[in-house]
């Protein structure tokens, strides 16, 4: 079957951005005056939940028991997370982090021979807005047909909802889209969705399992193997069909 559509995770599928993350955190605990400190092997721990308020959450019900939660918990939460985000939407916009090999190339190619593109992520919009600019410039968004973003549907990954609704939105089937993701709740998702799913590891998710997914890369340097294992047209053949 023809793919019509590809469908991108973004944190550690379309850049390395976990760590960046962990820093903004960081920076964020502080700037609130938290004695808190996310290392690498607690945030590793702490990436078996999906979406930045969830993974508070998480590190304050199993990791940190005894803190004493303020009375507006939620409105806590929330807050702390919108200073993150800024602080990783500062970083991001510095040039710190950029696109992974093969990403910009994939997109770009594949908008051009006419497959539809579209953002399927946990994250906050402003997030995949700061990634997206500065990797792919100020139109990005005219590239994608749809950008399902975490609090847009009612369950965040490992459940299919942000997969459904993009499906939705590109008017598709899943069995004529593809999806690339880095992480064991990320592919959870797009096979519940029914979407034939590509990993790309990182140092965070090399040593995660991947049952079901079509194959592993460790990156998209070599985009020729990959559209072969993917079954996706090359370029030239794109463009002579």
């Amino acid at each position: 079957m023809t793919i019509k559509a590809i469908i991108f995770d973004v944190d550690g599928t379309l850049a390395d951005t976990e760590d960046g993350h962990r820093i903004a955190f960081n920076q964020a605990f502080s700037q609130s005056g938290l004695g808190w400190h996310w290392d690498v092997p607690l945030y590793d721990k702490l990436l078996a939940v999906t979406g930045g308020k969830e993974r508070i959450r998480y590190y304050l019900s199993d990791f940190l028991p005894g803190f004493a939660k303020p009375a507006d918990d939620d409105g806590f939460v929330k807050r702390l997370y919108a200073l993150k985000t800024r602080n990783y939407v500062e970083m991001v916009r510095s040039g710190r982090i950029p696109l992974r090999p093969g990403i910009k190339t994939l997109i770009e190619e594949a908008h051009d021979a006419g497959i539809a593109l579209a953002i399927a992520t946990t994250t906050a919009p402003d997030n995949v807005a700061a990634l997206l600019e500065v990797g792919l410039g100020p139109r990005w968004a005219e590239l994608f047909g749809a950008v399902g973003c975490g609090d847009m549907v009612p369950h965040k990954k490992p459940a299919p909802d942000v997969y459904l609704w993009v499906l939705e939105q590109l008017g598709v089937q899943a069995a004529e889209c593809i999806a690339l993701e880095d992480s064991d709740n990320g592919l959870r998702a797009s096979l519940a969705a029914g979407i034939r799913t590509y990993i790309t590891v990182n140092a965070y998710t090399r040593s995660h399992r991947f049952e079901g997914a079509a194959a592993v890369f460790e990156d998209l340097s070599d985009l020729p193997a990959f559209y072969r294992i993917a079954r996706l047209p090359l370029p030239k053949e794109a463009s002579a069909a």
